[in-house]
């Protein structure tokens, strides 16, 4: 047990940063909110502010969970916006930090606003607790991110046993990883679904035949590369017969996000009766989505981490996924018109399939909840040794 708990619930310090994290974590915050030994206070940061990425921090608020402490940083997606924005949030959180005084911080993935809270947490010697470190994202620099919150961390929840090697490679203890699988796959399994006649009616559009949705993300590590590869993604798009639905979401916050998001934006406006552009779905909303369409489209890791789940087939563009677990309903492609195009019409053919999701079995959560219930105490937790790696069998 922490020192100086005795008497006293664990104070646990969730940490999100955009839409895409706040659907992962959101079981997790609420089983940490119901439990008798652990008490609950949430910092909200990041892409959640920003009015062109939907404001998402209304998500936040209308779920129903406090947010304690807000940091919002305004910042355009070039790459001098989001370094200058990773400074700022390191100086907001370290005070936001030092109010809410946390035993641990819970941070997820790999994102740069989430990269400034674990930095300002270690200087403040505050225990940090990484969900899904390991991962790798070969296209992006969130890559890096990752595995630098790896280092920073003393506990580590793990997606699956390729990123539990990983991060036990990086020289992390045995004893402070814990895999558990993906949370986001319990918030998919536990949510109650929207209809596909609530969807019409949220995005004033029709269902056609057959239906994608098209999540579509920058290359990080490959400047302009991401601006040609949707250009490519839009060709293919472009090729699909009359009866085919086009659903398009809103970019990430990174550099050349608005770039990819004019040239969606653009396709949609062509094409008014068959495609329509959502700058952010909400979890929910996405989630329900990706349980209606007959394939998800793109380069987001929601179509490896979620998709399986709903046997939903996914075709993944380019290099910003590689390297991390797929399953059979994953149909990688190169980011050409003409490869896109093939793996469109392989999912169509392919259609819904049960297939085992490498990424958990919906019980990620209460593994998170029993670990963070019986954490050491803080100096053991702070003093990490660094292990020369050798697998072992846990």
């Amino acid at each position: 047990m922490i020192a100086g708990l005795e008497g006293r619930r664990k104070r646990v310090c969730v940490v999100t940063g955009s839409r895409a994290d706040f659907g992962l974590l959101a079981p997790v915050m609420w089983a940490v909110q119901k439990d008798d030994d652990l008490d609950l206070c949430v910092l909200a940061v990041g892409s959640h502010f920003l009015g062109s990425h939907g404001k998402t921090i209304i998500e936040v608020e209308e779920s129903g969970l406090h947010i304690d402490e807000r940091i919002a940083v305004e910042y355009d997606d070039s790459a001098v916006g989001i370094s200058v924005a990773i400074g700022e949030t390191v100086i907001e959180a370290t005070t936001a930090l030092a109010r809410l005084e946390p035993d641990i911080v819970v941070i997820l993935g790999d994102r740069y606003e989430i990269l400034a809270v674990a930095l300002a947490a270690t200087v403040l010697r505050l225990p940090i607790a990484h969900i899904a470190g390991g991962d790798v994202t070969l296209g992006a620099y969130d890559e890096g991110f990752r595995h630098a919150m790896t280092k920073l961390s003393h506990v580590h929840f793990t997606t699956n046993s390729d990123s539990t090697t990983r991060v036990l490679q990086l020289g992390e203890e045995p004893w402070r990883v814990h895999e558990v699988g993906s949370p986001g796959v319990d918030a998919l399994l536990d949510a109650r679904l929207l209809t596909k006649e609530q969807l019409e009616f949220k995005l004033s559009w029709r269902f056609h035949l057959r239906n994608l949705l098209v999540t579509f993300h920058p290359v990080t590590l490959q400047p302009a590369t991401g601006l040609e590869q949707a250009q490519e993604l839009v060709s293919a798009l472009e090729k699909l017969d009359d009866d085919c639905g086009v659903v398009i979401t809103g970019t990430n916050a990174d550099s050349e996000g608005a770039e990819i998001d004019a040239v969606l934006q653009d396709y949609c406006a062509r094409n008014p009766n068959n495609a329509v552009y959502v700058t952010s779905l909400g979890s929910l909303g996405y989630l329900s989505l990706l349980a209606q369409v007959d394939a998800v489209v793109g380069n987001s890791s929601s179509g490896l981490y979620e998709a399986p789940s709903l046997s939903t087939p996914t075709v993944d563009i380019g290099v910003r996924q590689m390297g991390r677990p797929r399953a059979r309903s994953v149909i990688h492609c190169d980011a050409h018109a003409e490869s896109i195009s093939e793996g469109i019409n392989a999912a169509l053919s392919l259609g819904r399939m049960n297939v085992v999701n490498p990424y958990g079995d919906g019980r990620a959560t209460e593994r998170i909840i029993s670990a963070l219930r019986s954490l050491p105490e803080r100096n053991r937790l702070l003093l990490k040794a660094f292990i020369s790696y050798q697998k072992v069998d846990k």
